[in-house]
C-alpha cells in the first residue's frame, strides 16, 4: 500500500506543478501529510536533490521514494512524477504525427523556428557575457576565448566526444588560471 500512495502522491505532484522549485512546496505537503517525513527530512531530501545532476522533481522523488519506502519506494515516487511529463510528450509526439502534413501545423512550425533560434542566440550572449567577460586586455577574457576555440576545433574537426572535450577545457581552464 506505502508503493501506490508514494505513486500516487508524486503522480499528482508530477500533473500539479510545473517542474523545478514549484514542485517543493507539493513535496513538503504530501510528505507531513502523510507522515513520511519532517519538515527538515524535506529540506535535506531538496538540498540533496538540488546538488545532484538530473531534474529536482525526479531527485526529490527518487530520494523520498528510498527515504520512505526502499528501492521500491524510489521506483514507485520516481515512476509517479515522470508519467505526467510522458503523458504529456506522447501525446504532443501523436499530435504532431498526425497533424505533420497539415497546412496549419505547418505555419506554426514555420512561426515557431525563429522564436526558437532567438531564444537560442539570447542564451549564447548572456552566456559569452558571462563566460567571456574578463579583467584583461578590452575585458575580455582572452584565456576563456582560446579554450572555447580548442573546445570547437576538438568537436567539429577532430570529432572528439563531449566528455573528453570537456575534460580538455578544464585541464585548460586550470592552466591557464
Amino acid at each position: 500500500m506505502l508503493y501506490l500512495e508514494l505513486f500516487l502522491s508524486f503522480l499528482l505532484i508530477g500533473f500539479t506543478s510545473f517542474g523545478g522549485m514549484s514542485m517543493i512546496p507539493l513535496i513538503n505537503e504530501q510528505m507531513l501529510s502523510h507522515g513520511w517525513m519532517t519538515t527538515q527530512e524535506v529540506a535535506d531530501i531538496v538540498a540533496i536533490a538540488e546538488m545532484t545532476p538530473g531534474p529536482l522533481g525526479l531527485n526529490c522523488a527518487t530520494f523520498a521514494g528510498t527515504r520512505t519506502g526502499g528501492i521500491l519506494g524510489a521506483v514507485s515516487a520516481s515512476l509517479g512524477v515522470v508519467i505526467p511529463s510522458l503523458t504529456v510528450a506522447m501525446l504532443a509526439a501523436v499530435f504532431l504525427t498526425r497533424f505533420k502534413e497539415s497546412k496549419l501545423m505547418g505555419h506554426a512550425l514555420f512561426g515557431i523556428r525563429p522564436v526558437c533560434i532567438g531564444m537560442i542566440a539570447a542564451i549564447i550572449v548572456t552566456q559569452c557575457e558571462s563566460n567571456y567577460a574578463g579583467t584583461l586586455l578590452f575585458g575580455v577574457s582572452w584565456q576563456a576565448i582560446l579554450i572555447g576555440i580548442v573546445a570547437l576545433v576538438l568537436l567539429m574537426r577532430f570529432k572528439w566526444s563531449v566528455p573528453r572535450t570537456i575534460a580538455v577545457a578544464a585541464a585548460l581552464g586550470l592552466i591557464l588560471g
